[in-house]
């Protein structure tokens, strides 16, 4: 297929911005897509023109995505458009699963198995439990062990050294270096590795082995990276590695677009590109397809107000079709006046919010008004936390104060130091004289030899 039957065939409905995307395959190239602009358009249509017009083996590329739901998605728009014979030779694969790739390899390579990926929350999290309860001498809430896991995921994401590591546990109130030591001590013992050490592993590899690394930059002489501003350092270092300074890469994301630097995401890597690939081509997708221009107006204002950024604009292509109305209501009406909005909406109404604690006072009115809802990828542990069960069994009890199995939950946080035995004997007290629980305390004989 010459090139002119290709792009007649395949991009007659493409941009000059997304053709130019296209066209441009050799050496490192970042585009910087903004929102709405035909990113995957661009990706799955170039991946063809590669093949085609480009004489690449499909073999010799290789499409790194965010997640394996993307990889699929990616990987079924290829097939569509292109026929599956061409989609089985493609590559399309998370960071993890390249790495698992690199360390399968070695493996072989030097005649030893690999340590098996921990894939289990529930283990990982009583391993986390036990070692935060000999390290703080407390107790870890499900909330605190959440938090453990987000660090440590931080930690080796960012390739932190053991000095920032001892810094971010000081800022958290926490020996986080400790725990963090003990952690990967015990997954070691027991030859595991989480899904963050398979990423330091894979690199500590391509950076000790050259013939590893050889091996795949020769397999690997095209590289496509989606969702670029949402990889984390230690991604960004494998992937460097793997297309060498002057390789073939093509990234695709937006700095501005990255919201999860709580996870390590590293938009600085897009920032760096043309630092880090001399003579690197940066190109500009900049017009959205998707909103209103009212919407894109406005998203433009804001996000000129970042400053570590890229010089670049989002412009609209649709009609301003209605314009946005700003409701002012005071902070503690908010969630009073959602509630109403979505008692009877017109249409469906989305709400977006900051964190997620920062929907739970809404969820708890939506709850208890009995309104529909539905949240995607919600994170509501805080209702499973033990302290707040804890603070709810207490108000409860306070207004039943003779509900048995409420006390029976809860005697031994009043910090009254009673026993078992006590509570139990107030429980069949209370029955027996239809009182309160903490009414037949005072007929309860609690003396030390008490139950002995």
């Amino acid at each position: 297929m010459t090139e002119k039957d290709f792009l007649d065939r395949y991009t007659k409905q493409l941009n000059n911005q997304q053709l130019e995307a296209v066209q441009t395959v050799a050496g490192p190239v970042l585009l910087l897509a903004v929102p709405g602009s035909g990113k995957t358009t661009v990706l799955v249509n170039r991946l063809g023109y590669m093949i085609y017009c480009k004489g690449i083996a499909p073999e010799n590329i290789l499409t790194l995505t965010y997640t394996v739901a993307a990889t699929k998605d990616m990987a079924a728009r290829f097939t569509h458009i292109f026929g599956e014979e061409l989609s089985g030779r493609l590559e399309f694969r998370t960071i993890n699963g390249i790495c698992a790739k690199i360390i399968a390899y070695y493996g072989r390579m030097i005649g030893k198995t690999s340590f098996e990926l921990c894939s289990d929350e529930k283990f990982t999290g009583q391993l986390l439990t036990n070692i935060y309860l000999n390290v703080e001498k407390d107790y870890p809430t499900e909330s605190d062990i959440k938090g453990l896991r987000t660090l440590i995921t931080y930690c080796k994401n960012m390739y932190l050294t053991p000095d920032e590591i001892k810094k971010l546990g000081k800022d958290n109130d926490i020996d986080l270096y400790r725990i963090y030591e003990l952690y990967n001590v015990k997954l070691k013992e027991q030859s595991m590795m989480d899904y963050d050490d398979q990423m330091i592993y894979a690199y500590k590899i391509l950076k000790g082995s050259p013939v590893t690394l050889k091996y795949f930059q020769d397999i690997y002489r095209y590289i496509c990276v989606d969702e670029a501003q949402d990889t984390s350092k230690i991604q960004h270092m494998i992937i460097s590695l793997l297309a060498g300074r002057d390789g073939n890469l093509f990234m695709v994301g937006d700095e501005d677009q990255s919201i999860y630097g709580f996870r390590a995401a590293y938009p600085d890597a897009l920032l760096n590109f043309e630092k880090e690939h001399p003579g690197a081509k940066v190109l500009v997708m900049d017009k959205n397809y998707r909103s209103n221009a009212r919407i894109v107006e406005a998203a433009d204002i804001f996000i000129q107000h970042n400053k570590e950024r890229h010089a670049k604009h989002i412009c609209a292509t649709k009609s301003a079709e209605s314009e946005i109305n700003f409701v002012t209501i005071a902070r503690e009406n908010q969630y009073t006046y959602l509630m109403k909005v979505a008692e009877n909406p017109a249409t469906r109404t989305a709400v977006l919010y900051r964190d997620n604690e920062s929907v739970l006072p809404l969820v708890d009115l939506l709850e208890r008004n009995n309104v529909p809802y539905n949240i995607k990828s919600a994170d509501l542990t805080f209702f499973s936390n033990r302290v707040v069960l804890d603070i709810v069994n207490m108000l409860r009890f306070a207004f039943v104060p003779m509900d048995e199995e409420l006390f029976m939950k809860i005697y031994f946080k009043f910090q009254a130091y009673i026993k078992k035995t006590d509570a139990i004997a107030m429980c069949q007290l209370a029955e027996t004289n239809h009182s309160g629980i903490l009414d037949a305390a005072e007929l309860v004989d609690m003396n030390p030899q008490h139950g002995k």
